[in-house]
């Protein structure tokens, strides 16, 4: 299910925060932060693996949309422009504390609720699995995986939000997946 703040009507409403912010509406700040910090702050936690971390990253993407706001291009979505600042913000991150490494212990997968107590057990065993090879991936890996997978942005969204073409977005994603498939291995079959 794709997130509730894209598509049209999430631009229109983009469109009509940004303009009454612009006008010295403070509410109309809260009214972004609460619609995009969750976003944001999942995008940066499946890059950078820490709670801690994303929640670094999520409080500078805001600090730098009231900072960057003039150079804006309302041309293109406010999603992916703000995606594109946590995006930096995260590799930003990952360069000063070289986190290129495995999972911390501060992870929380917690299984899925459900009726068989085995499958709960599998299915967050599973995420535990994915997550760890994910954060094993090169940075460029995981940004493509997390947008197409996590974010649910589509390939001209991605490509706008990374700064490359279409043709390479999807060639690196094919790229990505393929990786990520061949770490996952033995769980093929597991959800079948």
């Amino acid at each position: 299910m794709p997130s509730p703040v894209i598509g049209s009507n999430g631009d229109e409403v983009d469109a009509q925060l940004l303009a009454r912010f612009r006008a010295g509406d403070d509410d109309a700040f809260r009214e972004i932060v609460a619609r995009y910090q969750k976003p944001i702050y999942n995008a940066a936690y499946r890059l950078l693996g820490t709670r801690d971390d994303a929640s670094d990253v999520a409080q500078s993407v805001f600090l730098r949309i009231v900072e960057k706001l003039d150079d804006y291009d309302p041309k293109y979505r406010f999603f992916s422009w703000i995606y594109r600042i946590a995006i930096n913000e995260s590799i930003d991150v990952l360069r000063r504390t070289r986190s290129e490494e495995p999972l911390d212990e501060d992870s929380d997968f917690s299984a899925p609720v459900g009726d068989d107590p085995e499958f709960a057990f599998e299915a967050g065993a599973a995420g535990f699995r994915v997550h760890r090879a994910l954060m094993a991936m090169k940075t460029d890996d995981r940004v493509v995986i997390t947008l197409r997978h996590f974010a649910e942005c589509g390939y001209a969204e991605m490509a706008v939000i990374i700064g490359v073409d279409e043709k390479t977005v999807k060639s690196r994603l094919f790229e990505a997946r393929r990786r990520l498939a061949a770490q996952l291995e033995d769980l093929r079959g597991v959800f079948q």
